[in-house]
């Protein structure tokens, strides 16, 4: 796939590409380059309300909210199948646009496909309950789709984390407005018109691209959202939080994490320190769940970090359509220097670098938002660069003595998203799993996730969990019927 070739893409609203109302475009940045790699339509608050118009039209006439739930069954599976055809494709189209790696990209494409296949599975499955009351009476409930549901999604898994709640809302029969982010939108476009192919009836599957703070809001603050789904930061999800709740709609918030990996002494170092390697660096880092924050024991600090230096070594940088890419770049210029900001911060106030740090100075490297992987030693547990989230492939160093001590540094965060134990011991490992303040732990793994396990976190990391059965539940309202069968009072 050529830069050429992506050319120019419309929002995709009511079943077709339709440019913004004012007009507006904007160009899109390569990663690895800098250089424009193509055009989107930027719309604007009347593009948010028309797709708004437009789905909840389509819930309330196109048949896809009925009660056969095998009939979105078989189009959300004709989705999957179009889908994996097409893996290829869509995997250069993130890369290009978000600048992972070929093997990343694909992954994640694989990754919406099981998606897709497993809420697809849950389609007719939605089914309510008969309840025993007193008297001659029939008492039972129903699950029906909310209506319309707002989505609101990242740049960093870009398709993965807008299927990740649209998969479930399509599936409970509910019309969909998704918003991607203004940087990577391409493939979510791309897969609405995928969704018409496969079945879905026009108007169920939207997507706007635009400006959070005018679209995103104008879709929240509509009387025609029914609940919102975001993936991003803390700042944005308060905001979000305070504009679903004075609206009472339901919410399901992932804010980000400051993963604590917790390594003891008797683990397996070689596979710690790819663990920890992945953990950190995939993804250049822009990882929600990465494990940022290396908690090691005294005894095999030394140890375990220079095995995680060998490691970050001898990943090949590079743009992510390269073949042999272990790392891309970062998403833009803007995150560059905020991660480099990190890191210069931490270093000001004592943090030593063991590896990395620096920008590319000069080759083709130079050219992009490239930088290298980095580990830091000699951190204070309040820099900002071990309680914030730098988003980047930062990992800091903390020592510990005891179990006590490893747990108090883990749960010093106002994250809670995921944390990772390594040991061999089998009680360690279930009694610092249970009591990590996170969402999500592994033991012996790095980050791991799968459709059908919940994917949540505690404390500023979020409101609500994605995936599972408890995502389709999400997006339906109960209803309780009461019926009086007319039989009397009954015998004793």
């Amino acid at each position: 796939m050529s830069v050429r070739a992506l050319g120019h893409h419309d929002l995709f609203i009511g079943g077709s590409s339709v440019p913004a109302s004012n007009g507006e475009r904007s160009a899109l940045l390569d990663p690895a380059t800098n250089e424009p790699l193509a055009t989107v339509a930027v719309g604007g608050r009347a593009d948010a309300l028309h797709a708004l118009e437009v789905a909840e039209g389509a819930f309330a006439r196109s048949g896809w909210a009925g009660e056969d739930g095998a009939k979105r069954a078989k189009a959300l599976f004709r989705l999957a199948n179009r889908l994996e055809e097409q893996l290829d494709p869509f995997a250069e189209l993130e890369s290009l646009n978000q600048g992972k790696t070929l093997r990343e990209a694909k992954g994640d494409i694989q990754f919406v496909v099981r998606t897709l296949e497993y809420f697809a599975g849950l389609a007719d499955k939605l089914q309510g309950e008969t309840i025993p009351v007193p008297g001659g009476r029939l008492d039972y409930t129903l699950k029906e789709p909310l209506g319309v549901t707002v989505h609101i999604a990242p740049w960093n898994f870009p398709l993965v984390l807008a299927m990740r709640s649209v998969a479930p809302a399509l599936a409970a029969g509910n019309a969909v407005v998704l918003k991607p982010a203004s940087l990577t939108p391409l493939t979510a476009l791309r897969l609405a018109a995928l969704a018409i192919e496969a079945g879905v009836p026009a108007g169920i599957f939207n997507v706007v691209v635009g400006p959070g703070r005018e679209v995103g809001e104008s879709l929240i603050t509509d009387p025609r959202c029914r609940s919102v789904s975001f993936t991003g930061s803390l700042e944005v999800g308060r905001r979000i939080a305070e504009l679903a709740g004075g609206r009472r709609v339901p919410m399901t918030l992932e804010l980000g994490g400051k993963g604590p990996v917790v390594v003891f002494p008797d683990a397996d170092l070689d596979r710690v320190a790819r663990g920890v390697g992945w953990g950190i660096f995939g993804n250049a880092g822009q990882m929600c769940w990465a494990g940022s924050r290396l908690l090691v024991h005294a005894s095999v600090r030394e140890e375990l970090v220079g095995r995680v230096q060998a490691f970050a070594e001898k990943i090949r940088v590079a743009p992510g359509t390269e073949p042999n890419a272990e790392m891309g770049p970062l998403v833009s210029r803007e995150q560059k220097e905020r991660v480099l900001g990190f890191v210069e911060e931490a270093r000001g106030a004592g943090a030593k670098t063991v590896t990395g740090g620096s920008a590319y100075l000069d080759g083709p490297l130079a050219r992009g938002n490239f930088l290298p992987p980095t580990v830091l030693e000699s951190v204070d547990p309040s820099m900002r660069v071990v309680q914030e989230e730098v988003f980047g492939p930062v990992l800091s160093v903390l020592p510990f003595s005891s179990v006590e001590e490893a747990l108090s540094l883990a749960n010093a965060s106002p994250y809670g998203l995921l944390g990772s134990v390594w040991t061999r011991d089998l009680s360690t490992a279930h009694s610092v799993a249970r009591r990590l303040e996170c969402g999500m732990v592994t033991i012996n793994d790095p980050p791991m996730t799968f459709p059908q396990t919940p994917f949540g976190g505690y404390k500023a990391s979020g409101l609500g969990s994605e995936q599972g059965r408890e995502a389709v539940e999400f997006y339906t309202r109960r209803k309780n019927v009461l019926v009086n069968l007319g039989s009397g009072k009954p015998k004793a």
